[in-house]
């Protein structure tokens, strides 16, 4: 965090400007969206008009005010705040984010989309650090799907820091499909906390996507606090240049007959640099866990750097966990089989490199962010176009 801690940032006096047309290509038709512009809400941006009865989407900082005692039942008791500074400084700062609701037996079909925008520093000031703070809570047997999305409304190069937590309380029962789309500025930090909790028979779907920012470090956690739980994590990070992101994980089975699935995976390409850190725990009890991590990182560049350290701590004696990581190049085999086919050497790394990425964007069942990434690696990579066509 050196970079970080080289500069000053000032908190914002109120939300940046960031206009309807600025912010259109990040929108998809959605059941409700909250619009948060430098961690405070914007209401004239927002709709919540088309939610089912009893569904409550809302900035947090109106939440707090209206629903004191169900919003202090949760915030701030499930994100480890003792291991992570940039979360105790969310905690302490945090000033609105997002509010999500479901009662019981409430059921969302179409996305709820939480959009987070941040917005450049006037000329010769000190850039801006914005801390926003989610929460979601999903009644029993509840169902929805959320999706944040982190963008920069002063353009590509802007320099500022946003440090969100989001805390997902998931019920008996519930289904909750989330997805984190980090898609700041090149220039900007981008330092996040994420943390499940889940009671009996609940399943939490999350994938993470990262292809923004300076550094992203972002520390995930789940706790399957009930048995019969459900929880599936995966995270697909594509970076270049020096772009840095970090990604440390703890996963804790705390009940039993629980199962849990991590697949991260990475592309790295000029000087970038990648680290995962993935921690399975095992608590005493937790008898017949099912338990599966997995980390695989594909280099693009011989300057680029992947560090992977998947752990397990076991404390139970009748489970199945499994832990692996890869680093590495495209196969050569695979690169000679698609030429020796009439595809030159360029259209047949862009293409391999594509099926790796769509290992993970096709587990996305939010259509709209999936072909939003979708069109993000046709764009991305070297004769994309041609990719499209095969693919």
């Amino acid at each position: 965090v050196r970079p970080v801690t080289e500069r000053s940032f000032r908190r914002a006096g109120g939300p940046g400007e960031a206009t309807a047309e600025a912010l259109a290509p990040h929108l998809f038709d959605a059941a409700a969206r909250l619009v948060i512009v430098d961690g405070l809400l914007v209401p004239e941006l927002s709709d919540t008009a088309g939610l089912p009865a009893g569904v409550v989407v809302q900035g947090l900082a109106r939440a707090l005010a209206e629903r004191p005692e169900a919003v202090a039942r949760h915030l701030g008791r499930h994100a480890r705040a003792e291991d992570n500074p940039f979360t105790l400084l969310n905690t302490a700062f945090f000033a609105d984010g997002a509010y999500v609701e479901l009662p019981a037996g409430a059921v969302v079909e179409a996305p709820i989309q939480l959009l987070f925008v941040s917005t450049a520093a006037a000329e010769g000031e000190e850039p801006l650090a914005s801390r926003p703070r989610t929460l979601i809570v999903a009644g029993e047997a509840s169902q929805a799907k959320v999706v944040e999305t982190y963008v920069s409304a002063g353009g590509r190069d802007a320099v500022y820091l946003v440090s969100p937590v989001t805390e997902l309380v998931a019920g008996p029962g519930a289904v909750v499909d989330h997805v984190k789309l980090q898609k700041d500025a090149r220039r900007a930090f981008h330092l996040a906390a994420f943390q499940v909790r889940q009671e009996r028979s609940a399943t939490v779907t999350s994938h993470a996507l990262s292809i923004g920012a300076a550094i992203a470090r972002t520390d995930v956690g789940a706790v399957l606090a009930g048995e019969g739980g459900d929880c599936t994590l995966n995270g697909l990070y594509v970076v270049d240049g020096e772009q840095l992101v970090d990604t440390h994980m703890r996963v804790d089975h705390a009940a039993a007959h629980c199962s849990s699935h991590e697949l991260y995976k990475g592309i790295l390409d000029g000087k970038s640099r990648a680290v995962f850190n993935g921690l399975i725990h095992v608590h005493p009890g937790a008898q017949k866990t099912d338990a599966k991590q997995t980390n695989r990182n594909l280099l693009l560049s011989s300057g680029a750097l992947a560090a992977s350290n998947p752990q397990l701590e076991i404390f139970a004696d009748d489970v199945r966990c499994t832990h692996g990581s890869t680093v590495g190049q495209l196969d050569e085999d695979a690169v000679f089989y698609l030429r020796s086919r009439g595809i030159g050497a360029e259209a047949a790394s862009s293409l391999l490199t594509y099926a790796f990425a769509s290992d993970v964007v096709q587990r996305i069942a939010i259509e709209p962010v999936r072909r939003d990434l979708e069109e993000f690696l046709f764009a991305r990579l070297p004769l994309g176009e041609v990719v499209r066509q095969a693919v």
